[in-house]
């Protein structure tokens, strides 16, 4: 999976940047079929120093994102892997429940 971390208005720490690939790698576990990542950090002064963390997943024929904002990065990132996860966990029984309604269909014609 291609993951790509980029960072407005600001220049991203290295450890920032590699937790959210760890916590953007971990979503393998739910659904080992995505394609590519990207997580958008920004940073807006005006509003209390918020710290906004946006994750796009592409999946097959689908693109998952999340949104959250908190006043630190990783808890940012850990609410909207959160996110991602339940959206993933839906994607997947979609597609369980599609494959099983095309293999009735195959055992009620035998």
């Amino acid at each position: 999976m291609n993951i790509i971390v980029t960072s407005r208005h600001f220049k991203a720490h290295e450890s920032l940047v590699e937790y959210a690939q760890n916590m953007v790698q971990r979503l393998t576990k739910i659904h080992s079929g995505l394609i590519k990542a990207e997580v958008i950090l920004s940073y807006e002064k005006p509003r209390k120093s918020v710290k906004i963390a946006e994750v796009n997943v592409s999946v097959y024929r689908s693109k998952l994102s999340a949104h959250e904002s908190s006043a630190d990065f990783h808890l940012s990132i850990d609410r909207a892997c959160a996110k991602l996860r339940v959206q993933l966990r839906k994607y997947k029984d979609k597609l369980q429940d599609k494959q099983r309604a095309v293999v009735r269909r195959a055992h009620q014609k035998i």
